[in-house]
């Protein structure tokens, strides 16, 4: 049975202001994040020239060409994620007690946005945009989307943080089952890692049709990236062994939530990026296809991120 709900102190606890501004917050940047597939599925990132945080070396752009306003409007909003990621940071330590475990997400929520912003720059800056098939074009772009995974996981966490009623005080929380939770999170990273190497891959190795597709992942004459492809949807069927073994866990376990309805919506997530997949690979991965399929795992991704709060991060007494 789930633990008796206790009397909670409402003057200890963030307002719903603050609960709202937090999850707006993380919906932002799933947006932005969304907006930046635009931007490489159609070869945009180089619609700003080489400079940085200029635009072709100027502020505003007169007569822009369609790839120009793609990465301009994906500045501009980075550039806002940041705003509004040291606002929530501000606001979380303003609104809530000492010792509170959202304080430190958000930190880490700020942290990973200054990476992001970074990285972003230095993509442009060495010319790792468009069409470029420099080496370091992949390593990067892991890199990338390992701290964009980060930075959505500790805004998930920064929210659901926030919306506790009990559990929220480093005081009162015991950390259960810490090797499983960080196993979650390598294995989610590593299938993002894969996903998007694949996208690049597309992206730069378009195929005609789904024949030539498969040709080409096992052609001996093709680029690393193309023939890497097929280990996506592998570690991805791998991933799933594991995360369905947490889902059934979670259901089952003994908690102040109950969890079988989260547990049910990410099995759910995961079927739909089953789908999703095969529908990416059949069609070849047309643009709109590519944003969903993304769209989906950073849903599924936050989702799994609470899931795995409320399971590690357990109460130990009322507040």
């Amino acid at each position: 049975m789930p633990l008796a709900a206790a009397p909670v102190n409402a003057q200890r606890l963030p307002s719903a202001a603050l609960r709202r501004f937090a999850w707006a917050v993380l919906v932002y940047f799933i947006a932005v994040i969304l907006w930046g597939t635009l931007v490489r599925a159609t070869g945009s990132g180089a619609g700003c020239g080489e400079h940085w945080p200029l635009c072709n070396g100027t502020v505003m752009q007169h007569s822009a060409r369609i790839d120009t306003l793609i990465e301009f409007t994906h500045r501009l909003t980075s550039a806002l994620s940041f705003f509004s990621a040291t606002a929530l940071l501000i606001w979380t330590f303003a609104g809530t007690v000492r010792g509170h475990l959202a304080r430190g997400a958000a930190v880490a929520v700020v942290a990973f946005t200054i990476i992001e912003g970074l990285l972003g720059a230095l993509l442009v800056l060495l010319g790792l945009t468009a069409q470029s098939q420099s080496p370091l074009r992949a390593p990067y772009l892991a890199l990338h989307l390992t701290n964009t995974l980060l930075l959505l996981g500790a805004l998930t966490l920064t929210a659901h943080l926030l919306s506790r009623r009990q559990g929220y005080l480093r005081s009162n929380v015991r950390l259960v089952a810490p090797f499983g939770a960080v196993a979650s999170v390598v294995i989610v990273l590593i299938v993002g890692v894969s996903g998007s190497l694949a996208a690049l891959g597309d992206t730069l190795f378009p195929a005609t049709s789904l024949g030539s597709a498969f040709a080409q992942d096992f052609s001996g004459t093709s680029g690393w990236l193309v023939r890497w492809r097929w280990t996506h949807p592998t570690v991805a069927f791998l991933a799933s062994v594991f995360l369905i073994w947490l889902l059934v866990r979670a259901a089952q376990r003994s908690t102040l939530w109950d969890n079988r309805s989260l547990s049910a919506l990410v099995l759910l997530l995961l079927a739909a990026q089953y789908v999703l997949g095969v529908l990416d690979v059949v069609l070849l991965a047309p643009l709109w296809l590519q944003v969903a399929h993304l769209f989906g795992a950073d849903v599924l991704w936050a989702a799994l991120v609470v899931l795995t709060a409320r399971l590690t991060l357990e109460p130990v007494k009322a507040e």
